[in-house]
């Protein structure tokens, strides 16, 4: 069986930093008017943050095939749960009450 490779402590330290940016850019992106895109932004950036966490903090990128279709029908799953949501939310009319 051929040895696998592991992340190191330079690729743990450059993902923390990534998932700190991306988290200051959710703050940032909270405080924008971009109108009916704010939520869109938002779930794309923890999206992408849950994707780094799965892949490499929790070692999907390096194990097993098994492994990886398993995890990936699960978020193939929480994909399709996010879409639905999100086209229910933007499909509402806004109501003001006088």
């Amino acid at each position: 069986m051929a040895e696998q490779s592991h992340p190191t402590p330079k690729l743990y330290a450059i993902i923390f930093i990534t998932l700190s940016i991306l988290t200051c850019a959710t703050w940032a992106i909270a405080f924008a008017d971009l109108g009916i895109f704010n939520p869109i932004v938002a779930v794309t950036i923890a999206v992408i943050k849950a994707v780094l966490v799965i892949l490499f903090f929790m070692h999907v990128r390096y194990s097993s095939r098994l492994t990886k279709i398993t995890v990936s029908a699960g978020f193939f799953w929480l994909m399709i749960l996010i879409t639905l949501s999100l086209s229910d939310y933007l499909s509402r009319t806004l109501r003001v009450v006088p």
